[in-house]
């Protein structure tokens, strides 16, 4: 059996930033995973997501409830297959709203539901730069959940994509929140552990599930 020497803990990364470990037990993570694999599937299934500049992104994703691409919001998947963007489900907005309170307390739970799911699938060399979710017009927390090989997850200041940051081992079924002083922070993926993902899980690669308040 494979025991940590230390085991990990609940983290204040950054004010307003919390990471708990293991916040998705095994059978939620399961289930997750299989909803994901169906919102993976087409009409409006995982792209490729193409930047204004005619760079890609190594990263692939899949949208609930609204539809983003760089650097806006639709019901339609404009640049992919043009089809209406898959409904966002109650149960997964219910999900966000626990992880606000089990981190940032009670107080902090947007009174607006979540209404945005932007999962990214990370495989082989798949990165993220730094970067800011910036394009909603609420300021509620963004909850990030992961399943799958671990990251280093940079969460670092709302200044610059440069330092100071903080590098976050993440593993599958943790929690990350950030909202408050941190809402808009520079965050991104410098490199992914493959081969790390829970055996049971039958997953080769990273998701991430992030979920957002559009106040659209």
């Amino acid at each position: 059996m494979d025991v940590e020497l230390f085991p990990r803990e609940r983290a204040e990364v950054a004010a307003g930033a919390v990471h708990v470990p293991d916040w998705l037990d095994e059978a939620r993570q399961r289930d997750l995973l299989a909803a994901c694999r169906e919102w993976a599937r087409p009409p409006a299934g995982l792209r490729t997501v193409r930047t204004p500049g005619g760079g890609t992104m190594t990263a692939r994703q899949v949208c609930l409830g609204w539809h983003w691409y760089p650097y806006a919001y639709t019901r339609t998947v404009v640049d992919g297959d043009g089809t209406p963007v898959k409904p966002f489900p109650d149960w997964l907005g219910e999900l966000g709203r626990r992880a606000v309170a089990d981190t940032l307390g009670p107080d902090a739970v947007p009174d607006a539901p979540y209404d945005i799911a932007l999962i990214n699938f990370y495989d082989g060399d798949a990165r993220m730069g730094m970067h800011r979710d910036s394009d909603e017009k609420s300021d509620a927390p963004v909850v990030s959940l992961s399943l799958g090989d671990s990251c280093v997850f940079r969460f670092g200041n709302t200044r610059t994509r440069a330092k100071p940051y903080t590098d976050v081992d993440l593993r599958s079924g943790d929690l990350f929140v950030f909202g408050g002083p941190s809402r808009l922070a520079y965050h991104g993926v410098p490199r992914l552990q493959p081969g790390t993902a829970p055996g049971p899980l039958d997953l080769t690669g990273r998701l991430n599930i992030t979920l957002r308040v559009s106040g659209l």
